[in-house]
């Protein structure tokens, strides 16, 4: 099945009216070696001058923006794991680091019990004042308990086949000559259809108190479309220190991608694995794509995401036939009466 919303597409620059556009750039984010500094949000938050929204952590790991959305162009997101990351060996194993904090507080309040009082005052009573322990988790039980992180930088996906830009009435979101989607911010009038039309949930309306830059018109990433015509780096793979966020000709990166994968399955990781780099996928391949350590459905992506704009040829063909009989049938209906 193919069509203008759906399908491979060899330039989808050169299908939006671009006159010899640039090779497509985009992202290969590298989850495995993303460290969770949020660098990468700051960075984004900095340069494109989105606002603060909100520094609470949500009580699910370290993660205090949750999800991307109109103030959020870049997502870390922390997930823990009851399980080692295959092919790696757990540092420290069977050696703590050191003891634990209560230890500590008790050994020298024995020794304030023969005499050094001034290691703790006056109180001599040993007890434990509930601190975290050093020591490796189940390093003091019979079986060690085992659990990895897994960290993912998330962002817009600027798909091939982009629902959000299938959908504004007002010409808004358009296809930029390196492959990108883009918000025009003084032409969105905040009807927020692109919102329920992005399969992965990425682009929202900035919902703000009156005075807010952009309060009240869909926002996502720009793939820092300014500084692309500058020839620059995006910011956020400008500031990412593990280059766990790769920029580049998206051609040349999900050769890199690929490669990458096959040194990881060589060295035991055998559940790496691409998100979004098939061009035959139900979006038609994404310009931001993915190396993952577990299933996609772990890091909240949906497992075979299509293009919601997908059936609309079908949908309005279906619709015509309909009104089509109804237009007979009402024709029929009025020539009989008259006879």
């Amino acid at each position: 099945m193919s069509n203008d919303l759906y399908g491979p597409v060899a330039n989808v620059a050169a299908q939006a009216g671009w006159e010899s556009p640039p090779p497509r750039r985009g992202f290969f984010t590298d989850t495995s070696i993303c460290i969770g500094c949020k660098a990468c949000e700051v960075a984004c938050k900095e340069w494109n001058q989105v606002p603060e929204d909100g520094l609470n952590l949500l009580g699910s790991s370290y993660d205090n923006t949750g999800a991307l959305g109109a103030s959020t162009w870049r997502h870390v997101a922390f997930i823990e794991q009851a399980k080692p990351l295959p092919g790696q060996e757990p540092g420290f194993e069977g050696a703590p680091t050191g003891p634990p904090a209560s230890e500590v507080v008790n050994r020298a309040a024995g020794r304030a019990q023969h005499g050094e009082r001034s290691m703790l005052g006056t109180d001599s009573t040993a007890v434990s004042i509930g601190m975290p322990s050093m020591h490796l988790p189940g390093a003091d039980s019979t079986s060690r308990t085992e659990f990895r992180w897994l960290m993912a930088s998330d962002v817009c996906k600027h798909c091939t086949h982009a629902a959000c830009l299938d959908v504004c009435p007002t010409g808004s979101l358009f296809r930029t000559e390196f492959g990108t989607v883009v918000v025009q911010e003084d032409i969105c009038n905040g009807c927020g259809y692109c919102v329920p039309a992005c399969p992965f949930g990425v682009i929202d309306r900035r919902i703000e108190e009156h005075g807010v830059k952009n309060a009240g018109i869909a926002q996502k990433c720009t793939l820092c479309y300014d500084r692309l015509q500058a020839d620059m780096k995006p910011a956020c793979a400008k500031a990412c220190p593990t280059e766990s966020i790769q920029f580049g000709e998206l051609d040349e990166l999900r050769e890199r991608a690929q490669q990458r994968v096959e040194r990881l399955h060589a060295s035991g990781v055998t559940n790496a694995r691409l998100y979004l780099e098939d061009k035959t996928d139900g979006i038609g391949g994404a310009g931001a794509f993915f190396l993952l350590l577990d299933e996609p459905e772990t890091y909240g992506f949906p497992p075979d995401p299509i293009v919601t704009t997908r059936d609309l040829p079908a949908m309005w063909k279906r619709a015509g036939l309909a009104a089509a009989a109804l237009l007979a049938g009402a024709v029929a209906s009025f020539l009989g009466g008259r006879s």
